[in-house]
């Protein structure tokens, strides 16, 4: 299996083959009921929601287009899902401040420092900051630094154009060093230097 592309095992899958199916399913299950949880705290939704996009996987799966990143076309595909939920089964053209879903992304950063006993002057620094930060920057970021999705597939999931995802990413990132001072640039460069402790996928 490991060295099987996405393509050739997206293509599988809609070719029929149950071990596709199978892996795509254990392999990315966890990933879409973690990404759920920043939208919803109803778990058993959740699942639902899961279980209902395999289901129109599978039953449309000889019509559905090409992928080389299978993880991205799940989140994006349940992400629609989510947001019908949100909206009660109604489409929402373009997402604005007062109908999109609040993504509830909470960076690992901030739940490592909340289980110690006590934090230091810069890990404070960096809580405050990234609470300071509203929820669609937070989830723009979630999906640069922790999906590592390239802007053309943050616009797609989020509904954005290439200029404006752009510049939403350059102004959290510009609120989150002025919120730092003058450690912000140096707090930051070591944060995404090692991204995968502090914009976990686990969280």
């Amino acid at each position: 299996m490991s060295n099987k592309t996405d393509k050739k095992i997206w293509d599988d899958f809609r070719n029929g083959d149950d071990y596709a199916l199978s892996h795509i399913y254990y392999q990315y299950v966890q990933d879409l009921f973690r990404y759920g949880k920043k939208f919803f705290d109803d778990d058993e939704l959740i699942k639902d929601m899961i279980q209902a996009l395999f289901f129109d996987l599978i039953r449309t799966r000889k019509s559905l287009g090409s992928t080389e990143n299978i993880r991205f076309y799940l989140i994006s595909s349940f992400r629609n899902k989510l947001a019908l939920v949100a909206k009660k089964g109604k489409f929402f053209e373009r997402p604005t401040e007062a109908n999109m879903m609040k993504a509830d992304i909470v960076y690992s950063i901030e739940k490592e420092m909340i289980e110690e006993e006590q934090l230091s002057e810069n890990k404070r620094l960096v809580q405050d900051a990234l609470k300071e930060l509203s929820p669609r920057q937070r989830e723009i970021l979630y999906y640069k630094y922790t999906c590592d999705f390239s802007y053309e597939q943050i616009c797609e999931v989020m509904s954005l154009k290439y200029d404006s995802a752009r510049k939403q990413v350059f102004r959290a990132l510009r609120s989150l060093r002025k919120a730092l001072g003058d450690k912000g640039s140096v707090l930051l460069l070591l944060a995404f230097s090692s991204q995968k402790n502090i914009f976990s996928k686990n969280n």
